[in-house]
């Protein structure tokens, strides 16, 4: 089966991302589409294991298999994160349903370092543009500031909200460079040091419940096993072409 195939025929859960889930849309953005898939069980069973990830099909879309996604997000990876909490879902069947419902068991304090640490790494791009350039994207430092606030709430409420809500116009103010470029920097190292100090008190726990999740994982897995085709049934532990599964 190929990659694309394996995303028209077994997405379960479809969601706009980008601008348009952040609530920072104009006339010109993209909709850039994030999904996940289940590949059948029956396609572990070969020495070519299924794609953890495939772009397309069409344009501004990427999906991940289920097993990386979950694993991506307990590792609190924010374009994961992000993409459980967007607003607009286009498609989930009972698996993305279940997947959303277990959206509190992915977040963690570890959200933190991982949040901090790609907002450095925007930080850095910002700051040699204006080395070179005498100014940064702003389109960038301005999605750096919606970063950093999300950051902030997250681990002040331990709830993930990406939409900006009431700070659209003062962001897209960003965007259209109208704010210097030093009260930008104000305002990232003021977001900083509220994040530093939301950490101390979040309601968020130390770490995921991966518990909940491998349970998650292994019955939908367990299902897909099931479901295969007759050529690809299990039926009390025998692998399809051999015998009982050893010990």
């Amino acid at each position: 089966m190929q990659p694309e195939d394996l995303v028209r025929a077994h997405t379960v859960y479809t969601c706009v991302m980008g601008s348009r889930a952040f609530g920072l849309a104009t006339r010109d953005s993209d909709t850039d589409r994030r999904g996940v898939f289940l590949a059948p069980t029956p396609l572990f069973w070969r020495f070519e294991k299924p794609p953890t990830h495939v772009e397309g099909p069409g344009e501004e879309r990427f999906s991940w298999e289920l097993e990386r996604f979950c694993e991506l997000a307990l590792r609190a990876n924010p374009n994961i994160l992000e993409c459980l909490h967007s607003p607009l879902v286009e498609h989930a069947d009972d698996t993305g349903r279940e997947l959303l419902a277990l959206r509190d068991a992915f977040l963690s304090r570890l959200a933190y370092g991982t949040f901090t640490r790609y907002a450095l790494g925007q930080r850095r791009k910002l700051d040699a543009d204006v080395r070179t350039h005498g100014a940064p994207r702003w389109k960038h430092a301005m999605h750096l500031l919606r970063l950093l606030i999300s950051a902030r709430d997250l681990l002040r409420t331990g709830a993930l909200t990406i939409d900006v809500g009431d700070r659209r116009e003062e962001l897209l103010a960003v965007k259209r460079g109208e704010v210097s470029w030093a009260q930008v920097e104000s305002r990232m190292a003021r977001l900083g040091e509220e994040t530093d100090r939301a950490l101390s008190v979040s309601p968020l726990p130390a770490e995921p419940d991966r518990a909940r999740v491998a349970d998650f994982l292994f019955r939908v897995r367990r299902a897909s096993a099931l479901e295969a085709r007759p050529d690809h049934q299990v039926v009390q532990g025998v692998v399809p072409g051999g015998g009982p599964w050893q010990r």
